[in-house]
Parts: C-alpha cells; sequence; structure tokens
C-alpha cells in the first residue's frame, strides 16, 4: 500500500520523519498537509503543528497520528514532558485517526515506552521518535490486527501548552526535587532559569560521560 508521512519543517522530528520514509516500501515525507494527494492510503501524522481540515483527512482511508499518553488521558500538549514532570517512568503512546476534535480519534493502538528516570531532553527524544517509528511500522507489518480502530472511552484530561516560562527553576527546591524539570528543558530553544532580585539567569544541563 501506499503510505506517506506528514510532518512540520525545521524541527526536531524532521530526522526521525525521514529515517521512517526510508523504512517504507513506496514511502514519501510531506511537509504540508496540501501537498499529499489522495493516492496515499495512509498517512502517518507526526509532529505536524496545523490543523488538517476534514475535507482533506477525507482524501484517504488512514490519517494516523500517534501522541504519547493513554488517550482519553493526557490530551493537548507536549504529554510526554508533562508526565516525565509527574514521575513517570512508564509512558503509554496511543495510536489514533485523526479527527476535527483534539486527539479524540478512535484508537488503533496503545503500547507502552519504559524510561529510566534519568535521561535529557535529546535522549528522551530519541527514545520517543524511536517508539513512534516503531509503531508505524507494526501498523503496517500486522495491519489485519490493528486495521479497525477502537472508540475511545473513560474520562478525558487536557494538558496545556508549555512556553518559556515553564523552565523557570525554585531556587528555594533542591536539584533532586527539580530534577524531572531538568531533565525536559532544552539548553538552546527553551533553557531552565531562575530569577534572583530583578536578575535572571540561565542554567544549561548535559550529561558528563566518563
Amino acid at each position: 500500500m501506499k503510505v506517506a508521512v506528514l510532518t512540520s519543517p525545521n524541527q526536531w522530528f524532521v530526522p526521525y520523519a525521514e529515517q521512517l520514509v526510508d523504512e517504507l516500501n513506496e514511502g514519501r515525507l510531506f511537509l504540508d498537509h496540501k501537498d499529499v494527494s489522495e493516492d496515499y492510503k495512509v498517512l502517518f501524522i507526526l509532529s505536524y503543528h496545523q490543523i488538517i481540515p476534514i475535507e482533506y483527512l477525507n482524501l484517504r482511508e488512514y490519517n494516523i497520528v500517534i501522541h504519547a499518553s493513554a488517550l482519553p488521558q493526557g490530551k493537548g500538549w507536549s504529554p510526554m514532558f508533562w508526565q516525565i514532570l509527574e514521575g513517570k517512568n512508564e509512558i503509554t503512546f496511543s495510536m489514533f485517526e485523526a479527527g476535527e476534535g483534539i486527539d479524540d480519534g478512535a484508537i488503533y493502538m496503545q503500547k507502552t515506552l519504559a524510561v529510566n528516570g534519568y535521561e535529557l531532553n535529546e535522549e528522551l527524544r530519541f527514545k520517543q521518535a524511536s517508539f513512534t517509528i516503531h509503531m508505524c511500522l507494526d501498523f503496517l507489518r500486522y495491519f489485519e490486527k490493528y486495521k479497525v480502530p477502537v472508540k475511545q472511552s473513560g474520562d478525558e484530561s487536557f494538558y496545556p501548552k508549555r512556553t518559556s516560562k515553564s523552565g523557570e527553576i525554585d531556587v528555594d527546591q533542591t536539584i533532586r526535587e527539580q530534577f524531572n524539570l531538568l531533565r525536559i528543558v532544552n539548553n538552546d530553544s527553551y533553557p531552565a532559569f531562575f530569577t534572583m532580585g530583578e536578575r535572571k539567569y540561565k542554567l544549561t544541563i548535559e550529561e558528563i560521560k566518563e
């Protein structure tokens, strides 16, 4: 079957989207939903930052999103990082059909990623992307098993969008108490920082490998 991958340009997931396409037969990468032709049966929509109008979704049979939470819990923004902040070491990923609502489509599969509690941002992103690729390939490999989605059920919850202020460190708490926050900041794009008096100071974190 013809398979396409859609992601947003100039962001962290692009190299991983390219890797997924390399592993697909007849796969192709797109950076704009308006460019995806209707002859693709499956479209994986991964880390794409635009709302896709229903008329474009109706062009194909499968429009598949992967969200790092156990839907309907954890809809919204940056679900994996919010759960890291909560201290979770097992993150459920949900593969579902894209629709007009927010993360409310029927679910094809759910799988759980284990983390060790010490990964920093780059390693967390690597594990997230690798697990996403694995789920996409599983969907295609075991298509007959996963092709019919199941409607979401249970109570829903939403995570808000993280901003540049989300990386603020509390100077009155210990590093241990705030280590999960330090794990998810990005030293360049959204670094950790603290305020002392009227001044703001940036903190960077990286693992020292012996």
